[in-house]
Parts: structure tokens; sequence; C-alpha cells
């Protein structure tokens, strides 16, 4: 057949899939023609009511121009005053002579084309009863509760029937995929509010015990500290901690910047590993815990103490430490104050940075890795790095022999990105 003859109802097709589509869906609208009387007002409404519930579904324009054009007597009809609720009291000889509704039928039907399916109201849907979906009726049923299907034969309800089981189904299916959603969603933000909650409860009651001398008396004698197998003796704890020491012995100072959520005890073991996910009492926590560098000594003390913290979302640990990426906040917020457990001590910001965790033979900078300055050239080195580094100039300097304080927390603007404070000590 050559691609001239590919022509169904006036339509021209250009492959054999599409022309073979068309003859598909012209068979469906035959039958449908054949089971339906065009000239009813009432049967009219019914199947255009089938038409909206997706009963038919057409394949090619074919089909598109057969539902236009039902559409169009419809509105034609309503124009005219009828309605489902009248369409059973007009016959087909009633306001309109039979030859010349007729006639106006076919020509709506042909001039399908030139509605546009965006002009149509929006589809209602169908609504199924309880009892299961061989008992569905459209919301344009006519009154008295007759079923529409029982307009057209067993073969064609079958094909309705089985579509509007498909349906159901699938917005079944939606359903429960959506219920299934909400419930993980909500049980995830529960879970991480509770752990949430439970910090600052427990935070609070840690700042509470600062200064306490509840359980200060079990600290019989000084801790002793070996350094290259020569025996170090620690000096005393400060009063403020020794009753949060004797809690936990893991604990190695207390870090606050006033007007923050900043305000929390500084962990620190042997590894980097342990306070990512426990807190101070050694539960299982998400917020994890504030903790130093496991190389970093408070005393002797070393050239840069790195404290580490989560960037929570709930503004908990250190998730509101990127604020310091704003000028005027660090402005506001120039003071740090960490204390080790022997000596108290002020800090003053002096760069604030984004930085990487990189590959260990990458030549670059590596801000983690500053934890003591060996010599003049190099901590001045370290410092040219940082200045370079820094989104603004502070007015603040270091020199070689001043201490340091670094705030290190995640920053997800880049992949294994870090978000730096550094401050230097000025008592």
């Amino acid at each position: 057949m050559a691609a001239g003859d590919l022509m169904v109802a006036g339509r021209r097709f250009r492959n054999r899939a599409d022309y073979e589509a068309a003859l598909r869906d012209q068979k469906k609208i035959d039958t449908i023609k054949a089971q339906t009387d065009l000239n009813d007002p009432r049967q009219l409404y019914k199947l255009f009511s089938a038409l909206q519930s997706g009963a038919y579904r057409f394949e090619t324009v074919v089909g598109t121009d057969f539902d236009d054009g039902i559409f169009e007597e419809i509105e034609k009809m309503k124009k005219r005053g009828i309605t489902p609720s009248n369409a059973g009291s007009v016959s087909g000889n009633g306001q309109r002579g039979k030859g010349s509704r007729k006639n106006k039928s076919s020509s709506g039907v042909s001039k399908a084309a030139s509605l546009s399916k965006s002009e149509r109201p929006p589809s209602r849907p169908v609504k199924t009863a309880d009892k299961g979906v061989g008992a569905a009726e459209t919301d344009s049923s006519p009154p008295g509760g007759a079923n529409p299907l029982n307009e057209y034969d067993k073969e064609m309800q079958q094909q309705i029937l089985n579509e509007l089981r498909k349906r159901e189904r699938r917005r079944k299916w939606i359903i429960a995929m959506a219920a299934f959603v909400a419930v993980a969603s909500f049980g995830y933000f529960g879970v991480y509010y509770f752990f949430s909650a439970r910090t600052n409860m427990e935070y609070e009651t840690l700042a509470g015990l600062k200064g306490s001398d509840v359980l200060a008396g079990n600290q019989e004698k000084k801790d002793v500290f070996f350094l290259h197998k020569q025996s170090l003796e620690l000096p005393d704890v400060l009063d403020e901690y020794k009753t949060l020491y004797e809690k936990n012995k893991k604990l190695i100072g207390w870090l606050k910047i006033d007007d923050t959520i900043i305000d929390y005890p500084v962990m620190q073991t042997s590894d980097n590993e342990y306070y990512l996910d426990h807190n101070f009492n050694q539960e299982y926590d998400k917020n994890g815990s504030i903790f130093l560098d496991c190389d970093c000594s408070v005393y002797p003390r070393s050239t840069n103490l790195i404290i580490y913290g989560h960037h929570m979302k709930s503004g908990q640990m250190f998730g509101q430490l990127q604020q310091y990426a704003k000028e005027s906040y660090g402005k506001k917020h120039p003071i740090i104050q960490f204390d080790s457990i022997y000596e108290e001590g002020t800090y003053q910001v002096m760069y604030v940075f984004r930085s990487q965790v990189y590959n260990e033979d990458d030549l670059v900078f590596k801000y983690y890795q500053f934890i003591q300055a060996n010599s003049e050239e190099e901590f001045n080195s370290y410092m040219e790095e940082m200045a370079a580094m820094s989104l603004y100039d502070t007015g603040v300097s270091a020199s070689y022999g001043d201490s340091l304080l670094t705030l290190s927390t995640c920053d997800h603007s880049q992949t294994d990105g870090r978000f730096v404070v550094v401050a230097k000590r000025i008592k």
C-alpha cells in the first residue's frame, strides 16, 4: 500500500504502524456508534460520561476527532437547555427534526478538529462503591441509579470494567506508596528531633554541673602523663570542671561563644572517630560531640588546637559556625572562650575560610595538619596560607609563639568541604 493510501476517516498517516492504530480507533468508534443512538440526548450524555471517565482509550487523532465531536454536540445541547436530568424527555425528533439532528451530529463529529481539548471542562473522577469496581457509576449517571454500562454489549462492558479495575489498582498502589513514604519521613524526623531534644537537655544539665563540687572529692591524686617515656605530672583540674571530669575523663575542656548555641564540653580520645556519633555520656547520638583532634595536646600545649563538630541542621554542635561567613556576624562575635580542664583561655577570631579534605598526595595547604609549628618560618608560612584563604580581613594577625584555636565543621557547598574559623589566644 502506498503512503498516500494510508488514510482513515479523512486523516493521512505517515507509516504503517500509525495507520493500523487509526484502524483500531475507527473500529472502536464504529462499535460505539452501533451501540449508541447519537440522535438520543440521553445516550449521547452517557457516551460523553464514559469518554470523560477514560473508559475508552484512543491511540490516534481519529479517536481524538471523535471525542471532540461528541464534546461539541454536548455543548450544543447545553446551549439549548438539554441537560442530563431532562435528556430522557427529549426524543430524536423533539426540538430538532430527526433528519436535522442526524445531519448536525454527523457534522459535529467531522468538524471535531476545530475544537481544542484545552477548551474542555476538567474531567471528574469516577466514583466506585465499596463493594467493588463492577458497581462503578460516573458522576453524570442519570436519575434513578441506572448503570450507564447497560447500554453496551458484554464485550464492551468488560473492556470498560477492566480499565476501571486497572485505574483502581493503580490508585491504591499510589496511595500505599505515599503512605509508606509519609510514615518513613515522619519516623526519620521523629528520631532526628528526639536526639536533638535529648542532646539539648543533656548539655543543659552538663552546663549546670560546671563549678559544682559533686564528685569532686573522688580525685585523690594527680594524673600523670608520659611524654617520651618521661613522666610528666599534669596540673590540677580546674575546680569548675572537676565534677564533669569525674563523670567522664575524656573531657578535655569547654567551648563557648556568647550569644550563640555553642556552649559545649570538648572531648578527646585516641582517635577522631568515637565522638562523631557518641555524646558526653558515651551513648550513641547522631549529633556526636565537640572534640579535640587526637594529635593535639592541651598540656604541654600544641601551637594550634583543632576542634571538630558536626554541622547539624538543627543548629546544634557547629550548626551555626558558618554564620561567620558574613563579616557582620564575625564583627559581632569576635571572641571565643575555650578553657582546657587545666586553664582558662580567651581567643579572638583571626581567619575565616572554606577548605577541603584532600588526598594524601595532593600538594596543597591542609589546615588540619597544622598542629605544631617547629620554627618561625614554618609558622609564618601557615599564617600566609590562611590569610590568603580568608573570606575577609579581621585586622587580627599572629606572631610566632602565639597560641591558636581552630574550629572546623562540614561545608556542604563542595565535595568533602570544610568551614574553618581560626582564632588567636589573647589571654
